[in-house]
């Protein structure tokens, strides 16, 4: 028996039936460790067409044909087919095989073994079958026994890792699991439990390079991810360094992965209750359900140890995009992993019911504020698009930064941010928003929350008008209203922004006056146009 689950020639002519035909090996006498895939007999001369390589053919050679060069041929079409051995019953055919015959076999690089007594064919097959048979049955079992030592190796709380270190032990090759996208998880080259910088160089060299692919021969297995599409998880890579993988291998390999595949999804459900018990801790603190002189003890408990200076609140709302299961867990890990926020003490949790990430993050100092803010958004939107939500076409995730302080100002401003994030969702697109420039956004939708047609009827009241023109008109107006009002009615920077020469803006605004029925200098009207303007983005 080979490591392939098959038989060699070597054994197959050892078994009774054929060791009863007084085999002689003639040609190949080096070659006979060839696997032995299937027997086959036949007396045609196109016998080769009907095979497809690792048979042992049996022959009393009526197809090999009587002149040399028939004889050649047929030799030629069985080496290129790759077949194991041919293997031929001396008698009436021939009573010694023909000089043409050996010659070719031996140059063809193909075993050739005449048998000087007859023997029943059939016999012959039903042995080396059985020994087939039976190997394949050998390699099940000891890829069954590969796959006990795992199982037990996770009961006994080995994790991924002592599973890889088994199979990797096993094949005698390096073995990896790396995420779906070929980021590597872990790494295992078969010894005792510690660094494994060999196989990490390995991978580096075969595997991290964008377009790697790994050498041939190697295994390759899909995680899969449980999900209702299919998805795959994770993939499990036998690397072929030390030599070449066998079925055993694939075998075993394949067994591992349905094992990974559920260590995957407990550590995926372990890893996203803790990402919502943390988001839970962070919004309790929010609705004042937490002490503050609680808080910091609580927060040590789920790993947040911040030094003594401010706390800075973020939270970013999800414009009510549905994660695939355990998608929390994988945004919550994106973003604590992000290089941006290296060095920062941070707490990640998720609301999913709400769509909600909320972060506390500790600062050295309330300068540095915006620069982690610029940090903290980068990160977010980086997991973000790790998990799947950087969809073309989508609202983008709206990012809002609280005010620093100290526990008592974190627990005011998260509450404050994770309002102003889904009062900011229709504002104009940024990087971040800052909670203390929004109130007036806030104010409004929470009015629409509680009077929403009061809201609309207000908007429509003061520049329904001006929308109505607009709606009609190749040249809108209201991007002219909304510029001048944010220069606070000065017309030259109005002028210069929207590129236009000033006798046009006047024109513009006059129009506008006349529309409206109001005086654009007049302070009160300034200020019912301005929060007409900004809540008409509230306004369904």
């Amino acid at each position: 028996m080979d490591e392939r689950g098959g038989i060699t020639v070597r054994r197959a002519l050892e078994l009774p039936a054929l060791r009863g035909g007084l085999p002689e090996v003639v040609a190949g006498g080096d070659l006979l460790d060839r696997t032995v895939r299937w027997v086959h007999a036949g007396e045609v001369p196109n016998i080769a067409s009907l095979l497809k390589g690792g048979e042992l053919l049996l022959t009393t050679g009526i197809g090999i044909g009587s002149r040399p060069a028939d004889q050649r041929v047929f030799v030629r079409r069985l080496a290129e087919r790759g077949i194991a051995a041919l293997v031929v019953e001396l008698g009436a055919t021939f009573p010694r095989l023909p000089a043409a015959l050996v010659e070719t076999a031996r140059s063809a690089g193909l075993p050739l073994v005449q048998l000087h007594r007859e023997v029943p064919f059939v016999s012959v097959t039903e042995e080396v079958h059985t020994e087939i048979v039976n190997g394949h049955y050998a390699l099940l079992r000891r890829a069954d026994e590969v796959h006990r030592q795992c199982t037990e190796a996770l009961l006994g709380g080995g994790g991924a890792p002592r599973v890889l270190r088994i199979l990797a032990g096993f094949a005698g090759n390096p073995v990896f699991l790396e995420t779906a996208d070929g980021r590597l998880l872990y790494a295992a080259d078969g010894g005792p439990p510690g660094p494994c910088a060999e196989p990490l160089q390995l991978w580096e060299g075969l595997r991290g390079r964008p377009g790697a692919v790994p050498p041939a021969g190697s295994v390759l297995v899909d995680v899969p991810g449980g999900e209702p599409d299919g998805g795959v998880r994770a993939r499990l890579v036998l690397l072929a360094a030390a030599g070449q993988p066998l079925p055993v291998h694939r075998m075993a390999a394949e067994r591992a992965a349905g094992l990974l595949a559920v260590v995957l999804m407990q550590a995926r459900q372990e890893e996203e209750l803790a990402a919502r018990g943390r988001g839970d801790f962070l919004t309790d603190l929010a609705e004042g359900r937490i002490a503050v002189g609680d808080a910091p003890a609580q927060a040590r408990v789920l790993g947040f140890r911040p030094g003594g200076g401010p706390l800075l609140p973020v939270v970013m709302r999800l414009a009510g995009e549905r994660l695939p299961a355990g998608g929390w867990a994988l945004l919550a890990r994106a973003v604590a992993e992000e290089p941006a926020l290296s060095g920062l003490p941070v707490l990640v949790g998720v609301r999913p019911v709400e769509g909600r990430v909320l972060l506390l993050l500790g600062l050295r100092a309330e300068a540095e504020r915006a620069a982690v803010a610029d940090r903290v958004a980068t990160a977010l939107r980086a997991g973000a698009e790790r998990a799947g939500l950087d969809r073309a076409g989508g609202p983008a995730p709206v990012v809002v930064v609280g005010v620093a302080g100290g526990w008592t100002a974190a627990s005011a401003g998260l509450r404050h941010a994770a309002e102003t994030a889904a009062a900011a969702q229709g504002l104009p697109e940024r990087p971040w928003h800052d909670a203390r420039r929004l109130d007036v956004d806030l104010l409004l939708w929470r009015l629409r929350r509680h009077d929403a047609a009061g809201l609309a009827a207000f908007v429509d009241r003061t520049i329904g008008p001006l929308l109505a023109y607009d709606a009609a008109s190749r040249a809108p107006l209201l991007p002219t209203l909304e510029t001048y009002l944010a220069h606070a009615g000065r017309k030259a920077e109005t002028a210069r922004e929207l590129h236009l020469n000033r006798q046009t803006l006047y024109n513009r605004l006059a129009r506008i006056t006349e529309l409206l029925g109001a005086d654009l200098d007049d302070p009160r009207t300034v200020l019912a146009l301005s929060l007409a303007l900004r809540a008409r983005r509230h306004v369904p």
